[in-house]
C-alpha cells in the first residue's frame, strides 16, 4: 500500500463527506414535539421568534406584598406606615385590582395586581409573616400590615417582556439545542422544533473472532467493542446509526450493503483491510470506488475511503454510490480513526465545535516514535500540567478509556525528550 499523510487523508475524506452532510443540511426538516427526550443535541433547521413577550405578563419576583409606593411615602424605622390588606394572588391568579392605600399579597411568580407598582418582600415588612390571606370567594381579609420603609418603583417587579418582547428572535437556524434553549422554546410557546434530519450511517463491523460483549469466550475469541463504541461516537457526534456485524465473507458484506445502502448516506467498515489474507472488506470492495491505502500514522495506518459504486460494474455512474469510509479493526486504531477523519465533520454538520480542544504542553518524559509517522499517544496531564503518556499499541483499550488527552508527534520526529512541547487533544473538557 502507498502511503498517505494525515493532513492529505482529511482533505480527501473531508471532500467525501462535504456533499452528502450539505444534502442533508438542506433537507426537509424532522419535526420534534418540544417534549422529546431526543431534542437534545439536534440543530434547528430555521429561526424560530417569540409568540408572546417573556414574561407574558408584570409579575412578582418575591412573596410579599404589592403596594403603590406613593402609599408608603416617609415610611421609616422610627415612623412605619400601616396599610390594611388587600386581596391575594398567587401563581396561577388572574391580575386582581389594587385598591389604593392597601397592601396586596402576592406570590412569588404571580400577577402584579393592577395599579400596584412595588413588591416588598415579606421579610420587611411587620409581621414578616402573612397574617390575613383571601382568595376568590373568600370574604375580604381583615388585618394590617406596616412598612419601616419606602420601595423604589418597580422594585421586585418583573415587567412584561423584560426578557424577550413578543415576536423577538429566539434562536436562528443552525443553533444546537441544550437543554436551556429547549426551556426558552417552551415556553415562549413552540411546542413543536424542526431540526435538521442526521445524517444515516450505516456501520459494519467484522471478524468471525468477535462474539457479543455478554458471550462467554471459547479459544480464539474477543467480544465485540468496535461496535458499541464506534456506535456511541457516532451517536454522541449527530449521527443516526444502524450497526450491523457480518462474517468475514466478502458475499456477505456486498449484500448485507446492497440490501441496506439506500436507507443510509454513510457506510462506515471496522477491520479486514490490512495485508493479511482474509481482509473481508477490502475483498469485499476493492476495485468499487473504495481507494485502500496506507496513512503515515500510529495506531491506525490502514484506510479506506471512496465513493462505493453500488452497481460495480458502473463505473460511469457515480451518483449510485455511497461515500465509505473503512477503518482498522483494532479499537484503539478504530476509535482514532473515527476521531482524526470523520468526528470533527459530523460535529460541524451537528452545530458543535468540530475540532477537540487543542493545547501546548510540556512532556513530563522522554519518548520515542517513528520518525516516518504521525504517532498518537494516549496520557494524561499531571498536577503540574505536564503530559504522561501511554504506550503505543492499537490493543490497549483501556488506556484509552483511562486518556485524558491525545498526545500528538508528528512526521519527522524521532524522539522528545522531558520538558520538550508536544500538542495534546484534550478528551476530558
Amino acid at each position: 500500500m502507498s502511503m498517505r499523510s494525515v493532513a492529505d487523508h482529511r482533505r480527501i475524506v473531508d471532500a467525501l463527506l462535504a456533499p452528502t452532510l450539505a444534502r442533508r443540511a438542506s433537507s426537509d426538516p424532522e419535526v420534534l414535539p418540544v417534549s422529546d427526550s431526543g431534542l437534545t443535541g439536534r440543530v434547528l433547521s430555521e429561526a424560530l421568534v417569540s409568540r408572546d413577550p417573556l414574561p407574558p405578563f408584570d409579575n412578582s419576583q418575591m412573596d410579599g406584598y404589592a403596594v403603590r409606593a406613593a402609599d408608603l411615602a416617609g415610611a421609616s424605622a422610627s415612623a412605619p406606615v400601616e396599610l390594611p390588606i388587600g386581596r391575594t394572588t398567587a401563581a396561577g391568579d388572574a391580575p386582581v385590582a389594587h385598591l389604593p392605600g392597601t397592601a396586596s399579597p402576592v406570590m412569588t411568580g404571580a400577577a402584579i395586581p393592577i395599579g400596584a407598582d412595588a413588591v416588598v418582600p415579606i421579610e420587611r415588612a411587620e409581621p414578616a409573616r402573612f397574617t390575613a390571606l383571601s382568595r376568590d370567594g373568600d370574604p375580604d381579609p381583615t388585618g394590617t400590615v406596616r412598612f419601616a420603609s419606602v420601595p423604589p418603583v418597580g422594585e421586585f417587579v418583573r415587567p412584561t417582556g423584560s426578557d424577550l418582547p413578543a415576536a423577538s428572535p429566539l434562536l436562528p437556524a443552525g443553533t444546537r439545542l441544550t437543554p436551556a434553549r429547549i426551556g426558552l422554546l417552551a415556553t415562549a410557546g413552540v411546542a413543536e422544533v424542526p431540526v435538521r434530519p442526521r445524517p444515516r450511517i450505516l456501520l459494519v463491523t467484522t471478524g468471525d473472532e468477535v462474539v457479543d460483549p455478554g458471550a462467554a469466550l471459547e479459544p480464539g475469541r474477543i467480544r465485540d467493542a468496535n461496535t458499541p463504541m464506534l456506535s456511541a461516537a457516532l451517536r454522541e457526534a449527530g449521527a443516526e446509526v444502524t450497526a450491523v456485524r457480518v462474517p468475514d465473507r466478502p458475499e456477505a458484506l456486498r449484500t448485507l450493503i446492497a440490501e441496506r445502502a439506500d436507507a443510509h448516506e454513510l457506510l462506515i467498515t471496522s477491520g479486514g483491510i490490512s495485508m493479511g489474507a482474509f481482509e473481508v472488506v477490502r475483498d469485499a470492495l476493492a476495485g468499487s470506488g473504495v481507494d485502500f491505502t496506507g496513512i503515515a500514522m500510529q495506531p491506525g495506518g490502514p484506510q479506506g475511503a471512496g465513493l462505493l459504486r453500488l452497481e460495480p460494474d458502473d463505473a460511469s455512474c457515480p451518483a449510485s454510490g455511497i461515500p465509505a469510509l473503512c477503518f482498522p479493526g483494532n479499537p484503539v486504531s478504530s476509535w482514532l480513526s473515527a476521531e482524526m477523519f470523520l468526528l470533527p465533520a459530523l460535529r460541524a454538520a451537528a452545530g458543535r465545535t468540530a475540532s477537540l480542544p487543542v493545547e501546548q504542553r510540556e512532556l513530563a518524559h522522554a519518548l520515542d516514535s517513528p520518525a516516518a509517522k504521525h504517532q498518537v499517544r494516549r496520557g494524561r496531564i499531571d498536577e503540574r500540567g505536564r503530559v504522561h503518556v501511554t504506550a503505543p499499541g492499537s490493543h490497549l483499550l483501556a488506556d484509552l478509556a483511562a486518556a485524558e488527552i491525545l498526545a500528538h508527534v508528528p512526521v519527522g520526529v524521532d524522539r522528545l525528550d522531558a520538558g520538550d512541547t508536544i500538542e495534546v487533544w484534550r478528551l476530558d473538557v
